[in-house]
């Protein structure tokens, strides 16, 4: 079953291109011919020219990203996207979740429907949609937004996963709280799940992990691709009978967004390293695992600097502080094991009960797929898809900063101009209070 993804603003059309070269170079690498044939196509068609598309459509309100993506991908000779797969036009949202909510998205409605409706009935069967978006700026968010609406509206019963890159906590746009707020609050109405990158957490993996000295976007983006790719490529779950998972959004749904009010996803990969440095590294799946666990449950998002001193409360330690003295509670787990030996993985430490919320039994919350083939370089890769409290502190820190301007009325009048009243924000706030609370309440 096929993904078609939507590249939405600057930062989807940024970190798709670097999703499709690692699942494209994973594919030529892997040579397990069920392995590329489900892989391709998930993501990729054939052309009449023998050729390959991303299966992919491109929106942006400026041309300028677009363009790049196209012409890159043409100029790899590997992969290309089709001609009549994007739209673009010559004026911004100006970092304005309301421009791009309410004026931009309902001007190019039909155009983008249509880009959508072709590139669907391109797929012999549609798993379902994976928008690529930020949530700082205004085209991301706002269009992204109201497409993601569009997509519910047009295809109520396919999945819809979005993945949504969070900005840097010093500030990108001085109204990016304003426009996480608004996305967050009506992307948890339409989306079956929300997959969240925190720009902070990327760059420390960057900087610290992969030892880049100037870190640019693409070095970020290329870390977004590389974990999005291990949750995406084919793998086998438990009774799967050796054939390759059909539907990689609505199995991960099916595996971690099992209430409506918890959709907030994170997701963590051992291990990181230059790829100079791969070749002279070894991996064991008790010690990549142990590190896993230990990240989980300390809330820790990448290998360096692990609070190892955080453990599982002991089985009588059912009533606990908001956070538990630390500790990151789950209300759902998957785990995807790649490469070397990965049969012989033992993942019993992510069953136990004392990690996860008493009204869900650990063997319901926990779910483990497997593939022999290596990703992206690595002999031995796991990633963690965690529904739990990960993401808990960011959600509030932005909630907390858009209502301190909101209570001044800073800015406000730039979103009543197009359409969003004070009513809306408070709306907004009050859902996600909601979800916050929940989250915050998740325990034995």
């Amino acid at each position: 079953m096929s993904v078609v993804t939507l590249q939405l603003g600057q930062c989807g059309n940024q970190v798709g291109p670097e999703l499709f070269d690692i699942i494209w170079s994973d594919v030529q690498e892997g040579q397990r011919k069920a392995y590329s044939s489900s892989s391709w196509d998930r993501f990729f068609r054939r052309t009449a020219q023998g050729g390959f598309e991303a299966r992919a459509v491109l929106v942006d309100m400026e041309p300028k990203v677009v363009n790049q993506s196209v012409i890159k991908a043409a100029k790899s000779g590997r992969w290309r996207y089709g001609e009549t797969s994007h739209f673009s036009q010559k004026q911004g949202s100006g970092n304005n979740w309301a421009n791009g909510y309410h004026v931009l998205g309902p001007r190019h409605r039909d155009v983008v429907e249509q880009l959508v409706r072709r590139e669907v009935e391109r797929c012999d069967m549609l798993a379902g949609f994976m928008p690529l978006m930020s949530v700082a700026g205004g085209t991301g968010s706002g269009v992204g937004t109201f497409v993601t609406q569009c997509l519910r509206d047009m295809y109520p019963a396919s999945f819809i996963l979005n993945h949504l890159t969070w900005p840097y906590g010093a500030g990108e746009v001085i109204v990016q709280n304003y426009n996480s707020v608004l996305t967050l609050a009506h992307l948890y109405q339409l989306s079956d799940a929300i997959l969240v990158h925190e720009n902070d957490i990327v760059h420390q993996i960057c900087s610290q992990l992969l030892n880049i000295k100037q870190i640019s976007f693409s070095d970020i983006n290329r870390v977004i691709a590389h974990q999005l790719g291990s949750v995406l490529q084919p793998a086998l779950a438990p009774h799967s009978h050796g054939a390759y998972g059909q539907n990689p959004l609505g199995e991960l749904v099916s595996a971690l967004a099992c209430h409506p009010e918890y959709k907030l996803l994170g997701v963590c990969t051992v291990p990181h390293m230059p790829t100079s440095s791969i070749a002279f590294s070894t991996f064991s799946w008790p010690a990549l695992l142990k590190h896993l666990r230990q990240m989980l449950i300390s809330n820790s998002k990448m290998e360096a600097g692990v609070d190892w001193q955080v453990r599982a409360p002991a089985a009588s330690a059912r009533v606990r502080s908001l956070t538990r003295g630390g500790f990151n509670t789950s209300l759902a787990n998957l785990l995807i094991l790649r490469g070397k030996d990965v049969y012989g993985a033992e993942t019993g430490g992510f069953e136990d009960p004392a990690i996860y919320t008493s009204w869900l039994p650990s063997q319901e919350a926990f779910s483990s797929w497997k593939c022999p083939v290596p990703f992206n370089k690595y002999e031995k890769s796991a990633t963690l898809v965690t529904n739990s409290q990960a993401l808990l502190t960011p959600l509030d820190d932005v909630v907390r900063k858009a209502w301190n301007m909101f209570a001044s009325r800073a800015y406000v009048h730039r979103y009543v101009t197009f359409g969003v009243s004070e009513e809306d924000f408070l709306d907004s706030f009050t859902a996600l209070e909601q979800i916050i609370s929940s989250y915050s309440h998740l325990q034995h």
